[in-house]
């Protein structure tokens, strides 16, 4: 790695889980400043399936598990899946944030997954990548059972979950991210990604990351390193590093918060070299906007029509 030569800090693996990030939480803030936003409605319960708190990897440190959503009728066709993966700066909230977003898109035709991960209160980069990558196999080995069409799976994610979905597509058959806990004799490969206010690179103008004067900041603790001891880690865990002819499609939906899309001009560039199709779309809105009402159903809309376009028959 490049950098001066530090030993890698533990100090923020403390094993306790930080639940502090939450809906009720988020909400509360929210209302101070968007005094009309409202909790999401859930859909008809009769369009939608679930099975939840299933393992998909055994770490070193605990199993992880996922919660799975699918439409209650028969599609003639094998459906598109959608592993969405929650935000939390890497080291906080949980796979239960995002059953909304689950259902609703489970009651519009897709399979979705909502996995765990391990934060930084447990293991350091690149274990949220593997076990994304490892949940994304499990996908594909049990895609008989959900009727899931193994070249249409879509990495979904917001904020820090943004980031390792852009992660995702953008280090498509690069072997040194597989990892190798689980059901590695299974692609990682995902076919499109929808990045929700995830930033595309740690060290960067546009990026708010780095900053330890006042106290860790969510990158340090996740790398292990501060942005001066180690800049070589920290790019290459961004995805920008990384983006190139094997990227997948990719959709940003973004608030008015740029830090939290840093980088995002610079990779639809170089995915415009390589004819790669991207779109973007905004919110004049605050970074938890895709979590509430009234932002949630333009999103859910933006995602389909989205995906529509890219797995277009």
């Amino acid at each position: 790695m490049a950098g001066k030569s530090f030993g890698q800090s533990v100090a923020g693996i403390t094993g306790v889980r930080d639940t502090t990030y939450n809906l009720n939480n988020e909400y509360q803030k929210l209302l101070k400043t968007y005094p009309d936003a409202k909790m999401i409605s859930p859909p008809d319960p009769s369009l939608v399936m679930e099975k939840k708190d299933i393992e998909f990897c055994k770490t070193t440190e605990r199993n992880l598990s996922l919660d799975v959503f699918y439409p209650a009728k028969k599609i003639k066709n094998k459906k598109p899946a959608i592993i969405i993966i929650h935000g939390g700066g890497w080291r906080n909230g949980n796979k239960s944030m995002f059953h909304p977003m689950a259902q609703q898109l489970a009651a519009l035709g897709y399979v979705c997954f909502t996995p765990e991960y391990r934060l930084s209160t447990e293991a350091l980069y690149p274990a949220a990548v593997h076990d994304i990558k490892s949940a994304i196999k499990w996908m594909k080995a049990n895609a008989k059972e959900y009727d899931i069409d193994t070249n249409k799976i879509v990495a979904a994610g917001h904020s820090a979950g943004g980031e390792l979905a852009a992660m995702m597509g953008a280090t498509n058959n690069i072997s040194s991210f597989e990892g190798k806990d689980c059901n590695i004799s299974y692609s990682a490969v995902v076919n499109a990604v929808i990045d929700l206010d995830g930033l595309l690179a740690f060290i960067h103008p546009e990026s708010g990351e780095g900053d330890d004067s006042k106290r860790i900041s969510a990158a340090t603790n996740w790398f292990g390193f501060s942005k001066t001891e180690n800049p070589g880690l920290w790019k290459q865990g961004s995805p920008l590093t990384h983006a190139g002819k094997h990227t997948a499609p990719t959709l940003f939906i973004n608030s008015n918060v740029e830090r939290m899309h840093a980088g995002r001009e610079d990779y639809i560039k170089v995915l415009n070299e390589y004819n790669i199709y991207t779109e973007t779309r905004s919110f004049d809105a605050p970074h938890s906007f895709c979590l509430f009402e009234p932002w949630f159903t333009p999103t859910i809309k933006y995602m389909d029509d989205f995906l529509k376009k890219v797995f277009k028959d």
